[in-house]
């Protein structure tokens, strides 16, 4: 069992135990919350790409969507609710509502990727997946084990994004090939950045939590945002290596 300070919180250098061994206690603490993180994280991916594939190999289901793509614009929006219910009301809520609410984001998101599978061949998908998966794990790894502060790297890269979508929305008038290269170039450098920022963020936000609800709720929103960087790297990445179309 690990020492606590005062409010509760896993000691740094706080109790009879030598700081060495305070450093090292808190250390084991926060990777056991960080597992949990990449382990849901996984889960999420898992479902999605299940339940893409299935949708997609489903032909009465995709005539429908296609002949009502209300449907289509009604799944986004719910993806929309879920992430903004999750994000602003995480500590009103029980930890397996907001499990629960995650996974549904991950059920949602596999739908609404279906298309990618009639745009891209199926050596590219799983092409750009593992180059996605190889630069995710080196710059969430990178994330978790630096020591320099990446607030402000993150707060520029969040403002990039920002502009990113405008530029998106845009270009969807413009239908500029040019521009949309640019895009997903600077895409896929915005969230290899995000996805540095987002671990260091979310390892900080596991050295001070404290109590197995509290532990759950970091470990969700945790692996939501890791999850929407991994989702958007990969397809900004399959647009650049995307290549053989069907």
């Amino acid at each position: 069992m690990y020492d606590q300070d005062r409010n509760g919180r896993p000691a740094y250098g706080y109790g009879s135990a030598s700081a060495l061994e305070n450093e090292m206690t808190l250390s084991a603490y926060v990777g056991k919350i960080m597992r949990r993180v990449f382990g849901k994280m996984t889960l999420g991916l898992l479902l999605t790409a299940i339940i893409s594939m299935l949708v997609a190999s489903n032909q009465a289901l995709i005539i429908t969507m296609v002949q009502h793509s209300w449907m289509m614009w009604g799944l986004i929006i719910a993806e929309f609710a879920v992430v903004l219910v999750l994000s602003a009301r995480i500590n009103k809520m029980q930890a397996t509502t907001a499990t629960l609410l995650f996974y549904l984001y991950a059920l949602l998101t596999g739908i609404t990727l279906t298309p990618i599978f009639f745009v891209y061949s199926g050596a590219a998908i799983v092409k750009t997946f593992f180059i996605t998966a190889g630069t995710f794990g080196i710059m969430a790894t990178y994330g978790y084990m630096t020591r320099k502060d990446l607030s402000r790297m993150g707060s520029i890269l969040f403002m990039v994004l920002i502009g990113l979508i405008v530029v998106s929305i845009v270009n969807i008038f413009m239908h500029s090939s040019m521009l949309d290269w640019i895009i997903s170039l600077v895409g896929v450098a915005v969230f290899i950045g995000l996805t540095a920022w987002d671990t260091q963020k979310i390892k900080q936000m596991a050295a001070e939590t404290v109590g197995e609800e509290n532990v759950s709720k970091v470990a969700t929103i945790g692996a939501l945002e890791l999850y929407l960087d991994f989702i958007n790297l990969f397809l900004y990445l399959l647009r650049i290596f995307g290549g053989n179309r069907n």
